[in-house]
């Protein structure tokens, strides 16, 4: 399988250009036979791609004797929590995520809506080396049904949480704005934003995989949200990804708060409601450490990936979790990466504290950070480089969670080889933009030193 990013989750590629029809019906095989028979959500962000690589893994799993629980477009968290409820035996996860248009992936869960671990993972890579296909007769394959109640069945679970006041947030009538992507975002959240009484206006919110910018939600993107959020003297501008897991904020000025503060709010507003530890990963602002200090909590670490922090939040039943690409994951409705329970949390806490969101941000610990990365061709090993750059640097003081993270006072950089991607990233962070440019700088000289 040539040109594809292969990992225990799942499997990431270019349409055309290794992700193949045959490639994602094998993938739905492989994981039908180790978690079938029984019913499998199927949910699909609304990339083009999309209802061809859906048919491929419907194709894969009635093979095997799979029923198929058919979400069409719908964002990640709410397939995962139709995949949690009930008696489903898995989910797949159409979506490449932040991804551009021209990629698509399958995301892999586990009965209990979590990415899959490990060892389930390893499971499905080495069905499909085999061929190890549970194929069944004509008259045992497995149907389709259409669950249309997905969104709001996810949109009852997040009002319905203990910390969430609809009638309060309802009476403040915050005036929105929100960027879809043209993604999976506008199948729930004009119903959500509806029924928690905001007034909102939408920048690309038809479904149809036609992104108007490049899907990840970071400052560089959001020119378009942040000049209608001005025209409208807006309360609030958000930004989400095509499959709805990562959330961005804009203040009332139109200034970009940047994703790691997405998650550093709301641990702010969880820690001052109920007491509890809280897990990350290696990559996530020292904000949160701040944060948690201030409330006499504890803050884990794990390395970066959705199932990483999922199992370890699980473990040790963290109160708040998350990644700090505006991946918020809040316990109490499902440990997976979730904007619309963000966005609900977000407004909750502007509803409480009665400031502008300007204000609660410039509360917080203030910390600079500089995301970056160095691209690699196929077939690169990223992390023969890494460990390269280790030896390199025997003299620093390194966290070794996850790649390599440099740590100095008040300062690091995280070099770590990309899941999803043939990249490397580097982040770093400083209490000042300057010095955190100059560590990645200093650092990509350094990986593209050590590739040569």
């Amino acid at each position: 399988m040539k040109n594809l990013m292969i990992s225990v989750s799942g499997v990431r590629g270019i349409i055309g250009d290794g992700l193949t029809p045959n490639v994602a019906m094998q993938f739905a095989q492989a994981y039908g036979s180790e978690f079938g028979p029984g019913k499998i959500v199927v949910g699909r962000d609304s990339r083009l791609s999309g209802p061809m690589v859906q048919h491929a893994i419907w194709s894969g799993l009635m093979s095997v004797g799979c029923d198929i629980i058919d979400l069409d477009i719908a964002t990640t968290p709410t397939t995962e929590i139709i995949t949690e409820h009930s008696e489903h035996s898995g989910g797949i996860i159409i979506t490449a995520s932040h991804n551009p248009k021209e990629w698509n992936a399958l995301k892999l869960l586990a009965p209990d809506g979590l990415f899959l671990d490990k060892e389930q993972g390893e499971k499905i890579l080495a069905r499909i080396e085999k061929e190890d296909f549970n194929f069944v007769r004509w008259d045992q394959l497995g149907t389709i049904t259409r669950y249309k109640g997905a969104a709001q069945e996810h949109i009852d679970r997040i009002l319905s949480l203990d910390v969430i006041d609809t009638a309060k947030i309802r009476n403040r009538k915050f005036k929105v704005v929100v960027d879809c992507c043209n993604g999976a975002g506008g199948v729930i959240l004009p119903d959500l934003l509806s029924q928690l009484g905001c007034e909102t206006i939408f920048i690309n919110p038809e479904p149809n995989g036609l992104f108007p910018r490049s899907p990840e939600p970071v400052p560089a993107n959001l020119g378009e949200l942040i000049k209608t959020v001005k025209e409208n003297k807006a309360d609030l501008g958000i930004a989400v990804d095509p499959d709805v897991d990562r959330l961005a904020l804009v203040s009332e000025h139109g200034n970009p708060l940047g994703e790691e503060y997405t998650l550093a709010m709301v641990t702010r507003f969880i820690l001052a409601k109920k007491p509890g530890s809280v897990v990350v990963n290696a990559s996530t602002t020292q904000a949160i450490d701040d944060i948690a200090s201030k409330f006499g909590q504890k803050v884990v670490r794990t390395p970066v990936g959705e199932i990483n922090v999922a199992l370890k939040a699980r473990e040790i039943s963290a109160v708040i979790s998350g990644e700090g690409n505006g991946g918020v994951m809040f316990p109490d409705l499902h440990i997976g990466r979730d904007a619309p329970v963000g966005i609900a949390l977000i407004l909750q806490f502007l509803s409480e504290e009665n400031k502008p969101i300007s204000q609660l941000y410039k509360e917080l610990p203030q910390y600079f950070m500089i995301k970056d990365k160095v691209s690699l061709s196929f077939g690169t090993d990223a992390k023969a480089i890494v460990e390269k750059l280790r030896k390199q640097n025997i003299n620093e003081t390194i966290d070794e969670t996850d790649g390599l993270k440099f740590l100095y006072e008040r300062s690091w950089v995280h070099i770590r080889a990309s899941n999803t991607e043939p990249i490397i990233r580097v982040i770093a962070e400083a209490p000042d933009a300057k010095k955190a440019q100059n560590l990645v700088e200093t650092f990509k000289q350094k990986i593209m030193v050590a590739n040569k």
